[in-house]
């Protein structure tokens, strides 16, 4: 964004209902928060709806911002909120359904598996790749916790589950992304 001050007319403009000041402010974010959606869905068109439900929220929510943090961070909350609503809408309650035959709690410590993924130095792209082949419940909580930051606590309370599951999904989606990029570089010459 440009500067806070005209960030501030933009969002004055889109509370008066000004069609530009909306396009503008969708023009401005619409990357950065369609990257958002693509954490969360597995392909670019149902990011691309949830995007769009996305600003119809942040458009109806605008008046509630009060300028105390981020609006690109307050924008990322609504996103992200968003994208949950839809797997929810998609699969009732994915989180709470999951089931992971392979998966042995402990198996693995969660510590060992980031620093294995620190020491690949892996690129981002190649880590967003594996990330969309998790499960819906295991992605939903991984993309809370790491990338936006959302405790267990605060993931229970979004997605009606318990702390413990939280932190269970968290832990296999570590496991499972740990397999899925040792296989992708097993294969890279």
């Amino acid at each position: 964004m440009e500067n806070k001050e005209h960030l501030k007319q933009v969002i004055s403009g889109c509370l008066k209902n000004n069609r530009r000041s909306q396009e503008e402010l969708f023009t401005l974010y619409y990357g950065k928060m369609l990257s958002v959606c693509m954490r969360y869905t597995t392909d670019r068109d149902s990011a691309e709806e949830v995007l769009q439900e996305g600003f119809i929220k942040i458009f109806d929510k605008l008046e509630a911002f009060n300028y105390k943090g981020s609006f690109e961070g307050w924008m990322r909350r609504i996103m992200s909120n968003t994208a949950i609503d839809s797997i929810r809408k998609s699969k009732k309650n994915p989180v709470l359904t999951d089931k992971d035959e392979d998966f042995k709690l402990g198996a693995e410590d969660p510590m060992v598996i980031s620093e294995e993924f620190e020491a690949l130095g892996m690129k981002a792209e190649m880590a967003m790749e594996a990330i969309n082949q998790l499960s819906p419940a295991y992605k939903t909580v991984f993309n809370l916790y790491v990338l936006e930051d959302y405790s267990h606590k605060e993931i229970a309370e979004i997605l009606g589950i318990s702390e413990g599951t939280s932190k269970s999904n968290l832990s296999k989606a570590k496991v499972n992304l740990q397999k899925v990029l040792k296989e992708k570089f097993m294969n890279i010459d």
